[in-house]
């Protein structure tokens, strides 16, 4: 009774470490999924333009092309490092821009 616990023991810390060395090894996120990521914990929302806190209206857009908010922007920009956003623009070009409608 008392190996079958130790061995239960040794198998819940051995599997407990193998979930953190691979949790750590994970690739690093996409640098335009971090700038998305900023801009919802800074409280931006998709289809909140009209309220003034749109997600790529008024956060992901203005970081991406470096322009200032427009006035009716209801949130500060999240801080994103310089670095960070010329991955993204080197990695796509066009996120957060205007998608073009064609007729």
């Amino acid at each position: 009774m008392r190996q079958t616990q130790i061995l239960m023991c040794l198998i819940t810390l051995l599997s407990a470490a193998i979930c953190a060395f691979t949790a750590g090894a994970q690739e690093p996120q996409h640098p335009c999924r971090q700038i998305r990521a900023a801009c919802e914990a800074a409280g931006f929302v998709h289809g909140k333009g009209k309220e003034g806190y749109g997600l790529s209206r008024d956060c992901i857009r203005p970081i991406t092309l470096g322009t200032a908010q427009r006035p009716k922007a209801t949130k500060p920009l999240p801080q994103v490092e310089t670095q960070l956003i010329a991955a993204c623009k080197a990695a796509n070009p066009n996120f957060g821009q205007k998608k073009h409608q064609h007729s």
